[in-house]
């Protein structure tokens, strides 16, 4: 973990050729910043799907996106998520 506070939290994450993130759900909000060019393939309850990602190119998620992310490259993939703990598109900010 990079940063750990009542807004943010900041991880690194790197992945070897083929490894996965296990099955699980995003409970904040969260931006990914890709620090490699390459593929993740994900299987969520919608099927599943490869994306193409680029080097410092972000892209946002809402909290609640349920998947398994697997590194789809032949060489390590790292990307820094960041995880938005209040404020809009936050579980707790959520109606029901």
């Amino acid at each position: 973990m990079t940063i750990d506070n009542e807004r943010v939290r900041v991880t690194e994450w790197r992945f070897a050729p083929g490894a996965s993130t296990g099955p699980h759900r995003h409970e904040m909000a969260y931006v990914v910043v890709p620090l490699t060019t390459g593929r993740l393939a994900a299987t969520g309850p919608a099927g599943d799907t490869v994306s193409e990602l680029v080097t410092g190119q972000p892209y946002f998620r809402p909290a609640g996106v349920e998947h398994d992310v697997r590194n789809a490259n032949a060489f390590e993939f790292a990307f820094i998520e960041i995880e938005l703990k209040d404020g809009p598109g936050s579980v707790a900010s959520l109606p029901g």
